[in-house]
């Protein structure tokens, strides 16, 4: 836990440490071991200094706490997580601290397909048509596709012992993202 982000937060309400230690019911004392790193607050403590501070207990043991900037929600700025406990898959639109199961989830990087993953995209009406040639096996599959332009994000659920296909709306450019339970996130432009 990096307890500097006890005092910033705190600093930047304007909040003295006596104050802060009234509102949870420890002493200044404690308060300033914690923000000099000296001791840590007790788990129980967590929740209350938290909500006085107005902030996540994620953010309070990450050490980072995020400030929402996305104004304009620009959809090509898509971040994807995928929980390795569950399979939860979850998006944003830019970067943002996730959480599931208990732990703090890292955003997907996504590579360009590879020889491994070979992809066919073929124009059929209104959608492309795209097939990713891929065993679909329970160990190793594509979990999911999704289409990201600039005014909408297609999501499609794919599983095993099924087809590695979709059909997605061609609507103006955009990226096709793929994601491999083993090999990770793919993408390539459309």
């Amino acid at each position: 836990m990096n307890t500097s982000i006890i005092k910033s937060i705190r600093e930047a309400k304007g909040m003295t440490q006596a104050e802060l230690a009234d509102i949870i019911g420890v002493t200044s004392k404690a308060v300033s071991k914690w923000e000099t790193g000296k001791g840590l607050p007790d788990i129980s403590l967590l929740k209350p200094l938290a909500s006085a501070l107005d902030t996540s207990v994620i953010e309070l043991l990450d050490g980072k706490q995020v400030v929402n900037q996305n104004r304009a929600s620009n959809l090509m700025r898509t971040k994807f997580y995928v929980c390795p406990l569950c399979g939860n898959v979850i998006h944003t639109l830019g970067d943002t601290l996730v959480s599931c199961c208990g732990i703090t989830l890292p955003a997907l990087e996504a590579e360009p397909f590879d020889d491994s993953h070979e992809i066919t995209v073929e124009p059929v009406e209104d959608e492309h048509f795209v097939t990713i040639r891929h065993d679909m096996t329970k160990e190793h599959f594509i979990s999911f596709l999704a289409f990201v332009s600039y005014d909408r994000i297609q999501f499609i659920k794919l599983y095993p012992e099924g087809n590695a296909e979709a059909r997605v709306h061609r609507r103006g450019g955009g990226l096709l993202y793929a994601y491999c339970n083993r090999h990770g996130l793919m993408k390539m432009k459309l």
